[in-house]
Parts: structure tokens; sequence; C-alpha cells
């Protein structure tokens, strides 16, 4: 009966974690993408309101800082997504 439940278990596992594994990465791929598009009206506020010092400067280059980094993750979460799927 034990080997008969470890053997159920060692097929049924893999295959409900996998698509499971996608999944997240999906979603997580699609929140980090999502903040990246938050960044677009600051940054479009930072860059109308510019007058030439150096906070406003600093402001700008933080905003597009951290919208290129979400947006990286976002699409490397997708690719990771893509990879797990194909295993």
């Amino acid at each position: 009966m034990l080997g008969t439940a470890r053997k159920f278990v060692s097929s049924v596992v893999p295959a409900i974690v996998k698509p499971l594994r996608v999944l997240w990465n999906e979603i997580i791929g699609f929140f980090f993408i999502v903040l990246a598009l938050l960044a677009i009206p600051s940054a479009y506020r930072s860059m109308s309101t510019f007058n030439g010092d150096i906070v406003g400067l600093g402001r700008i280059v933080l905003t597009a800082i951290f919208g290129l980094v979400m947006l990286a993750y976002g699409v490397y979460s997708f690719r990771r997504a893509r990879r797990i799927n194909k295993t």
C-alpha cells in the first residue's frame, strides 16, 4: 500500500507543481510589468516640471531606473515561465 501511494505521489505531484510554477511566474511577470507601466506617468510628470535642478534630474533618473528594472524582471519572469513549460 505504501509503495502504491509513493508511486502515485511521485507521478502526480510533478504534474501539478509544473503548471503552478508556470502560472506563478506569469502572475509575477504581469505584476512587474504593471509596476513598470505605473512609473511612466511619474516620469512624465517629473520631466514636465523639470527646471534644471539636481533634485529634478535625480527624480527622473531614479524613476527611469525603477521602470527599467521592473520591466526587466517582468520579461525575465515570462521567459522563465516559458522555459519551465518547455521542459
